[in-house]
């Protein structure tokens, strides 16, 4: 059984990533651990105005964001930056299928370098998937 490709859309990947090292953190500390296939990540259903009243960062109110780490036992150098480019593709593919103001953190493994692109894209399919019913059953009233 194949899935759907959703429609390539091209998207700017400075608009929907995570930048800070304090929005990693709050995400770290909203959220556990959960686990895919070939990654690990986690996630915070973002409020849609920050603190004073503007959305947070200057990204839209219903605007996920995507945040990689790639640590150094990942391998050398080459390696980690082959499997964030991978990653950032099968992200920007498979974007789409986010629709509720979220932040993600996907932590791949050793083996996604290995792994075809296909079977890659479809793990991070099935996380965004996760991601948005986990997310509309913390928040159904604002989402």
């Amino acid at each position: 059984m194949t899935l759907p490709i959703p429609p390539l859309r091209k998207i700017a990947w400075q608009n929907c990533r995570l930048r800070k090292h304090a929005d990693y953190q709050r995400v770290y500390r909203a959220s556990r651990k959960q686990f895919a296939r070939q990654m690990s990540y986690f996630f915070a259903v973002r409020p849609p105005l920050g603190p004073d009243g503007t959305s947070v960062r200057g990204v839209g109110a219903n605007a996920a964001r995507v945040g990689l780490t790639v640590g150094k036992v990942m391998g050398k150098a080459v390696d980690r930056n082959r499997i964030k480019r991978r990653m950032r593709e099968a992200v920007r593919r498979q974007f789409p299928l986010l629709q509720t103001p979220v932040d993600i953190i996907l932590h791949p493994r050793r083996n996604a370098i290995d792994l075809d692109f296909a079977t890659l894209e479809r793990d991070v399919a099935a996380v965004f998937r996760a991601v948005q019913n986990l997310a509309r059953k913390q928040r159904p009233e604002q989402l």
